[in-house]
């Protein structure tokens, strides 16, 4: 009977062993992986509907680094978030509407920006250049009518006429006071604002700073008193929120605020929440974007019902969730060396650099979720740290000092060189992007509808000459 039980035994451990789609984290909605797959022969590929996008065929074809864009991924997480805020909204019979805001500074490409717009998406924009974009895409026709935007971050005189000039030209845009310059420059303004309010609380987050230079005390909102046509409170509590009951409770904070800010302003009627939505980057699970929306907007409903005011419309910027997982970087494995005494045993070094490809590994320690592009179904794999092509000792990536598991070159050597993706890339990297030892950015594609277009270039040594004047 023992026996048997050994042999069954072996048998399930043989089975984990050859499952190498679950051992890569591949095919998991809850991983952000869901449109994540391997083919026959151990090489990636991307489902969209029926078709697939052989990540291997487009290396060969346009050669690394390389960063792959999947727009028809963004269509798909913007639509659950609207959907589930509308589901909810519904079923807890909150009256207030529902927006979606695109914070641009998460991914200012336009293969980013106009999917999420396409989409019933609106933006929100941080920078005068950034809203010198929208204004383009409005002066072309480009936008509905329908379309919001939303106007955050410190505001020079260019940032403010330019505010002045679309609101003029009936685009319905809100700027968000964050300081009392501001406050005084736009009493004068002849459309809808609204107000930033600084956080008193402590979460847990990665990027959670205890002092910021945004917005407003409470407090000095209260002496402020009443503004013409304030209609918006704005309040963004961190990012990349890590446990649910802070997500939660940072919204129950901004309501308070709302309620009581209310009794001084009542033409206030929306909530905007900020970001703060995580993205499973080392995929491990965490809480569901469903059951945030679920617990927001009945704790929303509870506080409303007990002050006995209209239900406020309310807002996310949710972009880093919704366009994280719509990107990978590729780089090819050059060379190997050996590592003593380390966790991980080997260096292996890539045609491409962290500090420049993906700055959020040195500027924030970010972990990431690494496989193998071809290869996946190689059983024997090195522990590794990864090392980029900079003469910088931090261009490097280990996992936070741990190590990635990937197959040992020695196997790969009569099949051709291996190939790694860095998944969830879509968020922030390309825009902080930078030519660290004047390396070139890598080249962009984009692959939508069975369609691949090649969004940026690779820079050649002479177009990044260019850059420094030469």
């Amino acid at each position: 009977m023992k026996s048997r039980n050994r042999r069954k035994s072996k048998v399930k451990l043989r089975v984990r062993k050859h499952n190498f789609k679950k051992f890569w984290k591949l095919g998991d909605p809850e991983m952000a992986t869901k449109h994540f797959d391997m083919d026959a022969h151990g090489k990636m590929i991307v489902r969209q509907g029926n078709y697939q996008y052989k990540i291997f065929d487009l290396i060969k074809r346009f050669g690394t680094s390389l960063e792959v864009v999947f727009p028809f991924i963004i269509e798909e997480r913007l639509e659950q978030i609207i959907d589930t805020f509308h589901y909810y909204i519904r079923s807890n019979k909150y009256k207030g509407k529902f927006f979606f805001h695109y914070p641009m500074k998460v991914n200012q490409n336009k293969e980013f920006v106009m999917p999420i717009i396409a989409n019933g998406g609106h933006v929100e924009v941080g920078s005068g250049n950034e809203l010198w974009l929208i204004k383009q895409l409005w002066e072309q026709d480009a936008f509905s009518s329908k379309i919001k935007v939303i106007c955050n971050g410190p505001k020079t005189k260019k940032y403010l006429s330019l505010i002045e000039e679309l609101k003029s030209k009936d685009l319905d845009i809100v700027p968000i006071i964050e300081n009392f310059t501001e406050l005084d420059y736009l009493r004068s303004y002849r459309g809808d604002l609204g107000i930033r309010v600084d956080p008193e609380l402590k979460i847990k987050s990665h990027w959670d700073k205890k002092v910021d230079q945004f917005g407003f005390a409470f407090a000095d909102l209260v002496e402020i008193g009443r503004i013409r046509n304030l209609k918006i409170l704005h309040y963004h509590a961190s990012s990349q929120i890590e446990n649910l009951q802070d997500l939660v409770g940072s919204a129950r904070l901004a309501m308070k605020h709302f309620i009581d800010l209310k009794k001084i302003n009542p033409s206030l009627d929306t909530l905007d929440l900020g970001g703060g939505m995580p993205v499973p980057y080392e995929k491990k699970k965490i809480f569901s974007m469903e059951s945030a929306v679920k617990n927001i907007v009945r704790n929303m409903k509870i506080m409303v019902v007990k002050a006995n005011i209209p239900h406020p419309n309310l807002v996310v910027e949710w972009g880093r969730w919704v366009v994280a997982p719509a990107q990978i970087t590729i780089f090819k494995i050059l060379a190997e060396k050996k590592i003593k005494k380390a966790s991980a045993k080997k260096w292996y070094f890539i045609d491409g650099s962290f500090m420049n490809d993906l700055l959020d590994t040195w500027a924030i320690k970010q972990k990431w979720h690494v496989t193998p592009v071809n290869y996946m179904n190689t059983k024997k794999l090195e522990r590794v740290w990864l090392a980029g092509s900079s003469c910088d000792s931090d261009d490097k990536y280990t996992a936070g000092g741990n190590y990635v598991r990937l197959p040992r070159l020695i196997d790969t050597e009569n099949g051709g060189a291996l190939y790694v993706a860095f998944f969830d890339a879509g968020a922030y990297q390309d825009a902080l992007a930078s030519n660290h030892c004047l390396l070139s950015n890598p080249a962009q594609l984009t692959a939508q509808n069975g369609v691949i277009t090649v969004s940026r270039k690779r820079e050649t040594a002479e177009d990044v000459g260019k850059k420094f004047g030469w």
